[in-house]
């Protein structure tokens, strides 16, 4: 139960506690006075989105803070879900900040965020206004509203649960079966470039051997006329001596003389290595001399080998490893292309059993609906009978349809106000008074199901007069009886049922306006309903029948 709500800088009120009783609290005031900013309020610690706009001119932040009592086990169990701190009293506190660029929240102390505060808000108040009425036109809603009736939220969990489990396997199939024409394509596609690569045999490093082999064979004659001029610089010819000759005999000359002095002795010993360095050269570049070695075939073979190396790595990646990691990948695709006809077949048919779980779960579902929804037109009916639409018929239509996230049922309301008319749908022949009755008559039936304590109706009134508007706040009284309800009107009629009733006003001081809350005695409370009776000016006998009003309503609670 809201106990104390506490605003700070909302729109034009600047400061305001109310205290809030169980029961039937009513507010009233003349329209723009700021009956929405109270709503405004309840909405943000209930963690509804906010403007900044909501901040009071010439404030840099804006506070509301609620404090309930006497929580329920529904909120005891959220808070405990939410890791919040739960109050040994039974009461609860959230407060919310509201600035330009931020909000702090807080339930009992602890820092939380908005997102908390709408999932716990769900389980401390709901709050009807010309929104749900607006709701009622759009027939999707309707089967929600039965939904809430029926006693089927494990069967309903397990159908979402299967049916979107069936949804994804439906796009699995799809994305596997994909395009005929364009399966066909790409498996031309890849099969033409497997086989490419392959008969290819390109190893990693190849490019830059056959690289390396061409620089040789285009340079061949002057590469071989090195190695004939560096072999004869190192043997020699018949006319002259080589470095190797030369070494030898420098070699030869120090050895001779080699034993008269340590210095000769190394000196000897580096020229003789390097007689046997350079004659080991010598040989090597011998090995390398080839006369006839030029081939023009092997030349023509290596540039074909490098231009087709060269061509692939255009296609399919720059060196050979990435050609290489290009076929693994082309020979899995190929594989799953091939083998996803088998793989299709076998999940058709486990999308087939799968279905099949599902229409059952569906039909379950429907039936469950079918069963709360006799008993549901029986009650809407009563209530609204009582509502004055005596002539009333209220009845809940289905049509089948293929399976849906909702099961296999387009669930319709469908009303007669009048004897004689077949029940029509109600998005399209009800009033507004009709609207808000029927709102009313559901609300009422839930409010029985449901665990949240506070209740809220903002001009829940609407369209609404004379006798109906009696019968609409007995109604509320009636639901208000181990609940709170808060009811925002401009009935003199709901007013007078109230247990609490609270006057909002406005008044402009020194160029600022300002909103007042006001908890009214029994004379005000009779003030306020010969206002509203009178539209103007009170007078004595407005009072007297305000009071008239408010005495005979008591002598029935």
């Amino acid at each position: 139960m809201l106990s104390v709500l506490k605003i700070k800088n909302i729109a034009i009120i600047e400061s305001a506690e109310i205290e809030f009783s169980r029961g039937f609290n009513v507010l009233s005031g003349e329209t723009g006075a700021g009956k929405s900013i109270i709503l405004d309020s309840i909405n943000a610690v209930l963690g509804f989105r906010t403007s900044r706009e909501l901040i009071r001119t010439g404030e840099t932040e804006a506070q509301v803070t609620a404090l309930f009592s006497s929580v329920g086990e529904n909120v005891v169990s959220k808070l405990q879900e939410l890791d919040l701190p739960v109050n040994e009293d039974e009461t609860l506190l959230v407060s919310r900040v509201i600035m330009a660029d931020k909000n702090i929240c807080r339930v009992n102390n602890a820092l939380t965020t908005v997102a908390v505060l709408k999932e716990l808000g769900a389980e401390l108040m709901s709050i009807h206004g010309q929104q749900d009425n607006r709701e009622l036109l759009n027939n999707e809603t309707h089967i929600l509203y039965l939904d809430a009736m029926t006693d089927c939220r494990e069967l309903m969990t397990e159908y979402k649960e299967k049916f979107s489990a069936l949804i994804a396997l439906r796009n699995r199939i799809k994305s596997l079966s994909g395009d005929i024409e364009e399966k066909t394509r790409r498996i031309d596609a890849l099969t033409y470039q497997i086989d490419e690569i392959e008969k290819a045999e390109i190893t990693p490093g190849e490019w830059a051997s056959l690289k390396d082999r061409r620089s040789q064979l285009q340079n061949y004659e002057k590469i071989q006329g090195g190695i004939y001029g560096a072999y004869q610089a190192l043997q020699g010819g018949d006319s002259f001596s080589g470095a190797v000759q030369l070494l030898a005999d420098a070699s030869k000359e120090l050895g001779g003389i080699s034993q008269y002095s340590s210095e000769l002795e190394e000196l000897f010993k580096r020229v003789e290595n390097l007689y046997y360095e350079v004659s080991d050269a010598a040989d090597s570049v011998r090995d390398n001399f080839n006369e006839d070695g030029f081939s023009q075939a092997e030349l023509e073979e290596v540039e074909n080998r490098i231009n087709l190396i060269y061509k692939l790595s255009k296609k399919y990646g720059s060196t050979e490893e990435e050609i290489l990691a290009y076929l693994e990948n082309a020979k899995v695709e190929l594989e799953n292309i091939s083998v996803s006809d088998e793989q299709i077949s076998n999940l058709k048919e486990k999308f087939k059993l799968m279905k099949d779980e599902t229409f059952a779960l569906a039909q379950k579902l429907s039936d469950e609906r079918k069963k709360t929804a006799i008993s549901f037109s029986k009650k809407v009916c009563e209530e609204l009978r009582f509502l004055d639409m005596p002539q009333i018929q209220f009845v809940v239509d289905f049509k089948e349809t293929p399976l849906t996230e909702n099961g296999i049922d387009e669930v319709e309301f469908l009303i007669s106000a009048n004897v004689g008319e077949t029940p029509k749908p109600l998005t399209k022949i009800a009033s507004g008074g009709e609207l808000s009755r029927i709102m009313l008559a559901f609300k009422t039936i839930m409010a029985h199901k449901d665990k949240v304590e506070t209740m809220i109706f903002d001009e829940i009134d609407s369209g609404v007069s004379g006798r109906a508007a009696l019968k609409v706040g007995s109604k509320l009284k009636q639901v208000s009886d181990g609940k709170q309800v808060l009811c925002v009107t401009h009935l003199s009629q709901l007013m007078a049922y109230a247990d609490s009733h609270y006057l909002i006003e406005k008044a402009a001081v020194d160029g600022k306006t300002f909103t007042s809350v006001k908890l009214l005695n029994m004379d005000g409370r009779k003030l306020e309903i010969a206002r509203i009776i009178g539209g103007g000016q009170v007078t004595e006998l407005q009072l007297k029948n305000a009071e008239e009003m408010i005495s005979s309503i008591n002598q029935k609670f």
